[in-house]
């Protein structure tokens, strides 16, 4: 039996699924995940864990990605335990494991495969080598494209792009009299929306967060750099209001043929292939992330996982949906309802040895190799004291990164100009830093 309903919570339109094996269903777990197709896709498909867990109940709560890492952050910091499995990103589980706010998964259930997790998505939610959070999918970022806009002006992708031959295509296959623009780029302020894009592409342009003392480097030449080019990419040949796309924005814009060049999240080759998903399907390229010599590429690393709240009353029925949802039998599950280019990517060695899911993922070799290419521990040109690539591993990032979005956010729907952003991020970086007293007197 399966039930849906609309809430309103703080403003904010939320879905919930109650999913239920009989009526003898005993324990109630709240899951609270983000709104991407692979976890919509996981809420449609919980049935069959119903089925093979009659007594464990699942609430389903499913709010766009700010708002989730909002509801998410203030009750896992609580230890309210209004939700049981949290989805949560690299960024939050280690800090959050320091803290004692998540349950360890040293026990998951006999045959779950902890050494199969790619090396560095497992490196990326553990704690002094111990998994606090088990990942649902695993990501870098690269760019897609039109190759039907590509062929028409001449030009061909190279394998491995900079940031001028993105200036250079993206001007030659703008066409707004048709509504197709030549790039789409996350402009939707948050750390982890606008700033995720932002951040590693300042990487590539030599720019950092801090200098090797916790000093702020908004006022350096590497990040004008990098903001410059991303304003101009976006205001000249990115679509309408850009400042309030996403992922999901993008993801839409590109599936219905208006973005010519998308450089974002490597899961997302999976939809924009998807021939009853994508009216672009049949002509999509993938290449590498973006860079200008210096030695970083744009690409980032990720994995939305789940985890158990240590507030939780409820950890072992949380612990078997866990376990069941990041899965090999899940991945079969999806493979034989959806394919197998449609499975959750970026997670597994022997998901890029199967030789059924090579073949039905053309993006595969690519978003692995992006994925391995990606390293936390040396994330920029100069040295930095923080690990992370398209955020800084330090508690304070949620809230600095969010307050530098919306400034980044405001100079490009021209509220402000891109002097007075750079100056307000120097600043408000600052003040939160010297707060947190990394810097010593």
């Amino acid at each position: 039996m399966r039930m849906l309903k609309s809430v309103w919570f703080s403003g904010i339109a939320l879905t919930i699924g109650c999913v239920a094996g009989s009526a003898q269903a005993q324990t109630s777990i709240s899951v609270a995940t983000v709104n991407n197709d692979d976890m919509i896709r996981m809420q449609a498909l919980s049935a069959n864990f119903a089925e093979e867990n009659p007594d464990i109940e699942l609430n389903w709560v499913t709010l766009e990605e700010n708002i989730l890492r909002q509801r998410v952050t203030t009750d896992i910091a609580t230890g309210s335990g209004r939700f049981d499995v949290v989805t949560i990103g690299t960024y939050e589980v280690p800090i959050w494991a320091e803290r004692g706010w998540l349950v360890p998964l040293h026990d998951m259930p006999e045959g779950y495969d902890v050494d199969d997790i790619l090396a560095s998505i497992r490196a990326g939610l553990s704690f002094d080598g111990t998994l606090y959070a088990a990942p649902f999918y695993g990501e870098s970022s690269f760019t897609m494209y039109r190759t039907d806009l590509f062929e028409a002006a001449g030009l061909e992708m190279p394998a491995e792009p900079t940031w001028d031959f993105i200036k250079e295509a993206a001007a030659a296959i703008t066409d707004r009299s048709n509504e197709v623009y030549g790039v789409c780029l996350r402009g939707k302020p948050g750390w982890g929306e606008n700033m995720a894009l932002l951040t590693a592409m300042a990487n590539s342009y030599g720019a950092r967060w801090f200098d090797e003392n916790w000093q702020p480097q908004f006022d350096s030449e590497a990040w004008s750099s990098a903001l410059d080019d991303y304003l101009m990419l976006l205001n000249e040949y990115g679509p309408p209001d850009a400042a309030k796309n996403g992922y999901n924005e993008n993801l839409a814009l590109f599936r219905e043929g208006k973005c010519g060049i998308w450089v974002d999240a490597t899961v997302a080759a999976s939809a924009v292939t998807n021939p009853e998903q994508s009216k672009v399907a049949g002509n999509v390229g993938f290449a590498l992330a973006p860079d200008n010599g210096l030695g970083k590429r744009s690409n980032w690393l990720w994995a939305w996982s789940l985890a158990i709240s240590a507030g939780s009353q409820k950890q072992e029925a949380a612990k078997k949906f866990v376990a069941w949802a990041t899965s090999d039998k899940y991945t079969e599950l999806i493979a034989k309802q959806d394919g197998w280019s449609n499975v959750p990517p970026g997670t597994r060695t022997s998901l890029y040895r199967n030789p059924a899911y090579l073949d039905a993922a053309p993006f595969a070799e690519m978003a692995l190799a992006s994925i391995q290419a990606a390293d936390p521990n040396d994330p920029t040109v100069e040295a930095v004291p923080y690990v992370g690539i398209q955020f800084v591993a330090i508690p304070e990032f949620q809230s600095i990164g969010t307050a530098v979005g919306h400034r980044f956010a405001k100079a490009l729907d021209g509220s402000i100009s891109r002097e007075e952003a750079l100056a307000n991020a120097q600043w408000v970086t600052g003040k939160v830093i010297e707060r947190a007293r990394f810097i010593e007197d």
